[in-house]
């Protein structure tokens, strides 16, 4: 079954690979460990698992204006998402979606991405036009 979001372009581009999903904001300074491409933040969901080559599903950032390079430093590391799918639109997530080079979608929470995506799915982002395909993994 593939079911379909429709969102923003935040950064062009279409890629596709394995969700990860956290219904929690990542902190991206002292949140993420760049060189490995792995959530460290002790008390979060995701903390211990990679985010390397898989599209990143999320509310969206917190913490301070350092979000952006932590990511940034990812992709020059070669550990960054493939992609990036937020719901909750700051001048941190997008800048940080930028600087990381990867296709990125805005999805409204009124259609439910954080409940629909599941981590293992296949997810395809145009983020051109705004397109997010997902292949449920069950």
């Amino acid at each position: 079954m593939t079911l379909v979001l429709h969102g923003r372009k935040v950064v062009p581009g279409v890629v596709e690979g394995e969700a990860l999903v956290s219904h929690e904001t990542i902190s991206g300074w002292g949140g993420i460990d760049p060189e490995r491409g792995v959530i460290t933040e002790r008390r979060h969901e995701l903390a211990g698992q990679c985010f390397t080559g898989k599209i990143l599903v999320f509310p969206g950032a917190k913490g301070s204006s350092g979000w952006s390079g932590f990511f940034q430093a990812s992709r020059l590391a070669g550990t960054a998402p493939l992609g990036m799918i937020f719901t909750a639109m700051t001048t941190k997530v997008a800048l940080g979606a930028v600087v990381t080079r990867v296709p990125a979608v805005l999805v409204p929470t009124e259609q439910h991405p954080l409940d629909v995506i599941s981590t293992g799915d296949w997810v395809r982002i145009d983020a051109a036009s705004g397109v997010v395909e997902i292949k449920k993994s069950d």
